[in-house]
């Protein structure tokens, strides 16, 4: 789950980390009744919106009076900000943040996240603050420093905590704001099932203090059910509707750019299919993961929900019977199917237990749906299917 800059910004500040003062308002009202929170007349606003590139589509403002602020933050509510990471259609800005603005030295990146190859906390460090870290990574890879620490309760030692920031070239005063910013961010890993936390930029002043200016924190979904108080953060406005529909029928749905909906239960097999799709020239429109558990009511809402992608040339549904027996499936196939009257081509593939007589039902039931022998077999009939 991806939460907002200034929600970050509060959990940072909640444990310890230095961030800027600033405040988040909902509509241009508020600005009256929460300024004089802030000391500073020179401000910035920034959209709060769940993607990166904000300042290029003009959502961050620099002003440097409460009627210049007024004034742009009426602009920008509203605003469809369209960056590299929004797609075409871009987000709407329904919230803004506005922070002091900052005399900055230099600037710096720092992440921490949860490597699951190595099962270890990860600290990123560069000293490009304020760029793509992809794009530092590709070109100037010298500029970036990875650590690898294990997990312990008592946090990460001097020696670790001093490989992580040797790059940045700190002081003796700057480092000790640096050590304890990096313990803040090993503890909301432990703490609150982080996955990612970014600090970019995390800045040096001119009055030689450190602050963290932007902030991203991404929390493990799986997680969450002990986290009543992270789960109140999820915006529901900076989500795929069809994904948010998904999500209350206990299906994992990403929607994609491609014509064939996929239906399969277990990641990695939808992974699969995914690939072969595009292995014969397509493009999967979707992952759709319906678990190991599939009744006819959660066929029928993965179905719909993947036909409510009007991209949808053909359904591709590739299941594995193991703890969900194939006739049981085929049964919901088959039912769901008569129920939403679909009229683009269906291949089904299905193996494991029972599915002879998976493969019977789907066979005589009188719909027009196409059986496959393997995976193989299944990519290249949806892929015809749909020429």
């Amino acid at each position: 789950m991806n939460i907002h800059e200034h929600q970050a910004k509060e959990i940072l500040e909640e444990f310890g980390a230095p961030v800027t003062s600033g405040i988040a308002i909902f509509k241009p009202q508020e600005i009256n009744e929460k300024i004089n929170k802030l000391k500073s007349d020179k401000l910035v606003i920034k959209a709060q919106i769940h993607a990166g590139g904000r300042g290029k589509a003009g959502g961050i403002k620099l002003v440097n009076n409460i009627q210049d602020l007024e004034n742009e933050a009426k602009k920008m509510f509203g605003k469809i900000l369209v960056t590299h990471q929004t797609g075409p259609g871009g987000k709407e800005v329904k919230r803004l943040y506005i922070e002091e603005a900052s005399n900055i030295s230099k600037e710096f990146y720092l992440s921490c996240l949860i490597d699951r190859e190595s099962a270890k906390i990860t600290f990123i460090s560069s000293t490009e603050g304020g760029m793509d870290i992809e794009k530092v990574a590709a070109e100037t890879p010298e500029k970036i420093i990875t650590n690898k620490i294990d997990f312990k309760y008592d946090g990460p030692s001097l020696k670790e905590i001093d490989s992580i920031i040797s790059i940045f070239k700190f002081d003796d005063n700057q480092k000790v704001i640096a050590c304890n910013l990096i313990k803040s961010l090993y503890n909301i890993i432990l703490e609150k099932d982080a996955s990612l936390i970014e600090i970019n930029p995390l800045i040096l002043t001119n009055d030689d203090n450190l602050f963290c200016l932007d902030a991203k924190i991404n929390f493990d979904d799986n997680s969450l059910y002990r986290h009543p108080e992270i789960l109140k953060l999820r915006d529901l406005n900076e989500e795929n509707p069809t994904e948010i529909e998904a999500s209350k029928h206990n299906l994992s749905y990403i929607k994609l750019d491609g014509n064939i909906g996929c239906m399969v239960n277990g990641a990695g097999l939808a992974m699969a299919t995914m690939d072969i799709i595009k292995l014969y020239g397509k493009e999967p429109a979707n992952f759709l993961d319906v678990g190991g558990g599939a009744s006819k009511e959660k066929v029928s809402a993965a179905l719909k929900i993947i036909l409510s992608d009007k991209n949808v040339k053909g359904i591709l549904i590739n299941i594995f019977g193991g703890i969900m027996k194939c006739d049981v499936l085929a049964h919901g196939v088959v039912d769901a199917a008569k129920e939403i009257k679909i009229k683009v081509p269906l291949v089904v593939r299905l193996a494991g237990t029972n599915f002879k007589e998976g493969k019977n039902i789907l066979d005589n039931s009188g719909l027009k749906i196409i059986s496959a022998e393997n995976l193989d077999d299944a990519a290249k009939k949806i892929v015809e299917a749909i020429k």
